[in-house]
């Protein structure tokens, strides 16, 4: 597959995502590569960069380019995540055992933090206990 960055005359940006060059050539010949916004067919494509696959240690170790506005943003964040971890007990994977006995009044009520598979996960929320996500976010934010 490959993923082109396409626009109409409107300049409406989108992307599309074709088997090749020549299968988007053939669909926007016969006019089925059309806008999301406007509908039209008059489509073209824009220059990109292609992707590259790296592994996820070597993704990890790079500094992640942002403007100046989304590095505050993560900033804020992660100040955020450190300061619930800091006031939580990290309960590890006993996180939905510990979280029903809280929500029972089997024990006594702390902020805890943990790890819990996306089905012990539902099945928290679906008994009514609240739970939300804490994001795993990078050190480097620069």
């Amino acid at each position: 597959m490959i993923r082109f960055n396409l626009h109409c005359e409107k300049e409406h940006e989108f992307e599309g995502w074709f088997s090749s060059s020549a299968d988007y050539d053939r669909q926007s010949e016969n006019g089925l590569v059309e806008c999301p916004m406007c509908g039209s067919h008059k489509i073209g494509k824009s220059l990109m960069a292609p992707a590259v696959a790296v592994s996820r240690e070597a993704a990890a170790s790079r500094p992640l380019a942002m403007d100046p506005e989304k590095r505050e943003m993560m900033r804020k964040l992660k100040e955020m995540v450190q300061a619930v971890r800091a006031n939580a007990e990290d309960v590890g994977e006993r996180f939905p055992e510990e979280a029903r006995k809280i929500h029972h009044g089997e024990t006594e009520a702390r902020g805890i933090v943990g790890k819990a598979s996306s089905e012990d996960a539902k099945a928290l929320i679906d008994e009514g206990i609240e739970i939300a996500p804490l994001p795993e976010l990078p050190e480097d934010l620069s």
